[in-house]
C-alpha cells in the first residue's frame, strides 16, 4: 500500500513537471506572440472616411524593428504612414506604429496580415476586417434632378506660350549683348579720335598739348625734348621718311638732304639746317644730359611748328591713283573689320548653342535632346496631353496618349451568337506603338468558370495571324490599383516592318479579366529599345482600373 502511494506521488509529480513545462512552453509562446499587437481604431467606416491601424511592437533597445511600407494594405489603400512613437517600459521599448487607411468603394473588406522584422524573426499581425457603407442621402430634404445634359469643355490652355517666350527672350538677350558689345558703334575715346586725324592735324594738337604740360615749369628738359622730337619724327616718318622714328639724327637729316635733291620734297637747306640743330641739341639733353635755357626750349618749339609747316608746303599734292589706294586701304580695313565682328558672332553663337545642348544632353541624355530637335513619335505621345476614359460595359478606365476608337471586330457567325464583343483601339500591329482594350461578353457561360488564360492564348494566336513571329511569353499575376486581379502575359516577338518583307523586335502585354460571363482584356505592343514606349507601357498599366458590373 506504501509502495502504491509513493508510486501514484512520483506519477503525480511527473504530471506536475510536465503541466508546468507545457505552462512555460505555452507563456514562452504568448509572450513571443505577445510582442506585436495590432487593432484599428473603427471596423466600420463610410467611404473615403479614414481609419487608424495600429501596430505595437514591445522589444529591448538592441533589437531593429522593420514595419511594413507603401501599399500592402490592400484592398485599403494606404493615404498616411506617421512617425514611430516610442515608449520606455523598465527595460523594454514599445514602438507604435500608425497607418491611416481609407477605401473608395463600399463593401466588406479585410485587412491582409502584416509582416513585421524584429531582429533576425519575422511576425505577422492579425487580419481585421472593415466595413465600409455608403453614404446615405435623406431624398426627403435633398430633392432629386434630372440628368444634366452634356457641355463641351473647354481644352485646357497649355503652357507652351511660357516655354516659347522663355526662348525668345533668352535669344533676345543673346542678340542685345551681341549688338552692345560687338555690332554697336562705341563712342571714341579721346585717343581713338585723335589718331583718325590726319597727320598734320595730329601733329598740331600734339604740341598744343606739349605747351598744356609742366615741364619747362618743373624744368624737366629731357622729357621736353623727347616729346618734341617724338612729334617731328612721327610726322615726317608718316609723311616724308617710313623710318623716321628709328633712324638717328645724320641718317634723318642725310635721308632728307637726299629727297630734297631729288626733287622730291621742295624743302630748304635753311629747313634741314634748323631741323638738324633742333635734333642734335635734343640728342645731348636726352643722352649727355646737356642743359638748356627755357627761352631755348620754346624757340625750339616755334621752329617746329613752323617746319611742320614747311614740310606740308613742300610735300607734292596727291595723285588720283593715290586717293583711290587710300579710299580702297579704307575700305578694306572696314571689310576686315566686319569680317572679324561676323567671326565673333558665329563664334559666340555657336559656343552657347554647343554649351546648351550640352548642358542639356549631361542632364536629360543626349538622345533625349536629339528627339526634343529632330522629333520622336513615342516622345509626342508621351509628352502630349493624354486621355483618362471608360471603355466597354462593364467599364475599364485607363489612361492613354489618344483617344481610342471604337472598331467592330469580325466574328464567325458561329461565335457571334455566343458572345458580344466591344473593341476599342489606337494604332496597329505594324505601327510603332498600339493599343487594344476588348470587352467580351459570353452568352452561355452558365456556371462554367471562365479560363482567361485560354481566352488570352486565342488573342496570341490572332496576334501571329496578324504577322506577329517568334512570340515568347512569360505570365505573372497583376493587380490593378483598385484591387482588380488579374493575369499579365508578356515577353518579345517579331513584328512585321510596312512595306517590307523585314521583321522587328518588339515587346508585347496582355492584361486579361474575368468577372462572371465578362472577359476583359488590355494588349499593348510596341517596338524594342524603345524607352519612350516603356515608359508609355508602365504609365498605361499604373492607370488601368476596373469597376463591377451592374448586372
Amino acid at each position: 500500500m506504501k509502495f502504491e502511494n509513493m508510486q501514484f506521488k512520483i506519477m503525480s509529480y511527473s504530471n506536475v513537471k510536465l503541466w508546468l513545462l507545457g505552462v512555460v512552453i505555452m507563456l514562452s509562446s504568448f509572450v513571443a506572440n505577445a510582442q506585436v499587437k495590432s487593432a484599428i481604431d473603427s471596423t466600420s467606416i463610410k467611404i473615403g472616411e479614414q481609419i487608424t491601424y495600429h501596430i505595437q511592437v514591445e522589444t529591448d533597445s538592441t533589437q531593429l524593428v522593420v514595419f511594413p511600407e507603401g501599399q500592402t494594405f490592400s484592398p485599403l489603400e494606404m493615404i498616411e504612414s506617421y512617425e514611430v512613437d516610442t515608449l520606455r517600459n523598465k527595460d523594454k521599448f514599445n514602438l507604435i506604429k500608425k497607418y491611416g487607411l481609407t477605401q473608395f468603394d463600399s463593401g466588406h473588406y479585410t485587412i491582409p496580415r502584416q509582416k513585421i522584422i524584429i531582429g533576425e524573426k519575422t511576425f505577422f499581425t492579425d487580419s481585421l476586417k472593415v466595413e465600409v457603407n455608403n453614404v446615405l442621402i435623406d431624398t426627403t430634404k435633398q430633392g432629386l434632378y434630372d440628368i444634366k445634359p452634356l457641355i463641351q469643355v473647354k481644352k485646357p490652355v497649355s503652357n507652351w506660350w511660357k516655354y516659347l517666350l522663355l526662348v525668345l527672350f533668352i535669344i533676345a538677350l543673346v542678340a542685345f549683348a551681341l549688338y552692345w558689345f560687338i555690332w554697336r558703334k562705341k563712342p571714341l575715346t579721346e585717343a581713338e579720335e585723335i589718331a583718325l586725324l590726319p597727320p598734320y592735324d595730329r601733329a598740331k594738337l600734339a604740341l598744343k598739348k606739349l605747351d598744356e604740360s609742366q615741364y619747362l615749369q618743373n624744368s624737366e628738359m629731357k622729357s621736353y625734348y623727347s616729346e618734341l622730337t617724338f612729334i617731328i619724327r612721327r610726322y615726317l616718318e608718316e609723311k616724308v621718311y617710313d623710318r623716321a622714328l628709328e633712324s638717328t639724327t645724320d641718317e634723318l637729316i642725310t635721308r632728307l638732304n637726299l629727297l630734297k635733291d631729288a626733287n622730291k620734297i621742295e624743302l630748304s637747306k635753311d629747313d634741314i639746317k634748323n631741323l638738324e640743330s633742333i635734333l642734335k641739341r635734343a640728342d645731348l639733353v636726352k643722352f649727355a644730359k646737356s642743359a638748356v635755357d627755357v627761352e631755348l626750349a620754346k624757340l625750339d618749339r616755334e621752329t617746329i611748328d613752323v617746319e611742320i609747316d614747311h614740310v606740308k608746303e613742300a610735300l607734292p599734292e596727291p595723285t588720283e591713283e593715290e586717293k583711290l589706294q587710300d579710299a580702297q586701304y579704307l575700305a578694306e580695313l572696314e571689310r576686315k573689320s566686319k569680317r572679324k565682328k561676323v567671326i565673333i558672332t558665329v563664334a559666340i553663337s555657336l559656343f552657347l548653342l554647343l554649351a546648351t545642348l550640352t548642358g542639356f544632353s549631361i542632364k536629360y541624355g543626349f538622345g533625349y535632346v536629339k528627339d526634343t530637335i529632330i522629333g520622336h513619335a513615342s516622345k509626342e505621345l508621351l509628352e502630349g496631353e493624354w486621355v483618362i476614359s471608360d471603355y466597354g460595359v462593364p467599364p475599364v478606365t485607363i489612361s492613354t496618349p489618344k483617344v481610342l476608337r471604337r472598331m467592330t471586330p469580325e466574328l464567325p457567325e458561329e461565335l457571334a451568337q455566343q458572345m458580344d464583343v466591344t473593341q476599342f483601339s489606337y494604332g496597329s500591329l505594324i505601327d510603332r506603338f498600339n493599343i487594344v482594350v476588348t470587352t467580351t461578353k459570353l452568352k452561355n457561360a452558365g456556371e462554367n468558370k471562365i479560363d482567361i488564360k485560354q481566352s488570352i492564348d486565342y488573342n496570341l494566336k490572332m496576334i501571329e495571324s496578324a504577322g506577329g513571329q517568334n512570340i515568347l511569353t512569360k505570365s505573372e499575376k497583376f493587380s490593378t490599383p483598385n484591387g482588380a486581379e488579374g493575369l499579365k502575359v508578356f515577353g518579345t516577338l517579331d513584328l512585321p516592318v510596312p512595306n517590307s518583307d523585314k521583321l522587328q523586335k518588339g515587346n508585347y502585354v496582355i492584361l486579361g479579366f474575368t468577372s462572371g460571363n465578362v472577359i476583359q482584356q488590355i494588349i499593348l505592343s510596341w517596338k524594342l529599345d524603345d524607352m519612350y514606349a516603356d515608359k508609355i507601357v508602365e504609365r498605361i498599366l499604373n492607370s488601368v482600373e476596373l469597376k463591377k458590373s451592374e448586372s
